[in-house]
């Protein structure tokens, strides 16, 4: 990639330190058209499913009839926005919401670090390599599978429940209590995700500088206190930034998996925000609430993501975007 020239002169009164004018739009773009060409895709797959539909949240504002369009249908104002927080529903999906993702927060958010971690000591590489593979393959099954796969394993015909029958015991269903759902819900994101949350992790420890390693251990530091001055500082900045991002998406706990869940536990132990925009917007049709509902999430989420930002800037990390 070629570099423009810039045009510079000196600093008034410092004739050492020269500034550096920006060049022309015309100039950067001929000099950086190979890498717009390659964001180009990336960009337009964004704009064209991502922001584009953002303006569909107009029917928010609207009494929306989707045989009418938004043109005809008449605005409404807030009213959807009022019967949305006047229904005991929403606040129960909020609360069901707020407590998957403080569950995922604590057991989920930190598994891919410690796994990786863990994949890292070892020693042997086609032991590394083999590893990795086995722990990756869960992520690129469908939830579908994943539930089906549990349900083999702790559903009333499970063959928990089939072993505890031949043994005299009493049989365990784990897959419709609903006062374990919340940990069998965790329990299924972890299984299934574990593996693909590590690459980051892994890239970032392949990027330590092993001189820090050696160097450590000339002065006499074991194992434990290598990783707690080395490498947990070395990872710090990816983990601040996959916490903001996940920090912004904090409401958003798994749509499918829920859904394919729901009818076994029932809707007060499965309802989320997802679920509860899905049945009031597309099954119940009644597509202003189900909007007020999602615009409500998108806006929470983006201050989510400012605020985590926010403190990420006191600790001193970039973040997702600098200041």
């Amino acid at each position: 990639m070629s570099v423009s020239k810039s045009a510079s002169k000196s600093l008034p009164g410092k004739p050492g330190q020269q500034l550096h004018k920006r060049p022309p739009l015309r100039v950067r773009l001929r000099d950086n058209w190979v890498m717009l060409a390659l964001m180009a895709p990336g960009v337009l797959f964004f704009v064209g499913f991502f922001y584009v539909p953002m303006l569909g949240n107009v029917i928010a504002f609207q009494d929306y009839q989707p045989f009418i369009g938004f043109k005809e249908s008449p605005l409404v104002g807030l009213a959807n926005f009022q019967e949305l927080f006047a229904d005991p529903a929403f606040w129960e999906a909020v609360r069901n919401t707020l407590a998957f993702a403080a569950l995922q927060l604590i057991f989920f958010f930190p598994a891919p670090l410690a796994l990786a971690l863990l994949i890292n000591s070892l020693i042997s590489p086609r032991v590394k390599k083999f590893v990795q593979s086995i722990v990756y393959l869960p992520h690129f099954i469908s939830w579908v599978l994943v539930v089906a796969l549990f349900q083999q394993v702790l559903g009333g015909a499970g063959l928990v429940s089939n072993y505890l029958r031949d043994n005299g015991l009493s049989a365990l269903d784990v897959m419709s209590d609903p006062t374990t759902f919340p940990l069998l819900i965790t329990g299924q994101v972890i299984w299934k995700d574990i593996g693909w949350g590590m690459i980051i992790y892994l890239a970032a420890l392949a990027n330590v500088d092993q001189s820090l390693y050696e160097s450590a251990a000339v002065d006499g530091a074991g194992r434990w206190r290598r990783m707690w001055h080395v490498t947990l500082p070395a990872v710090r900045g990816v983990t601040i930034m996959l916490l903001v991002l996940r920090l912004g998406d904090v409401l958003s706990v798994g749509f499918e998996q829920f859904l394919l869940q729901r009818d076994a536990v029932g809707a007060r132990a499965a309802e989320v925000l997802d679920t509860y925009i899905y049945y009031h917007g597309v099954v119940y049709g009644d597509w202003g609430v189900g909007a007020a509902a999602g615009l409500v999430k998108g806006v929470i989420g983006a201050l989510m993501i400012w605020g985590a930002n926010k403190v990420a800037h006191a600790f001193g990390e970039h973040g997702v975007y600098s200041k």
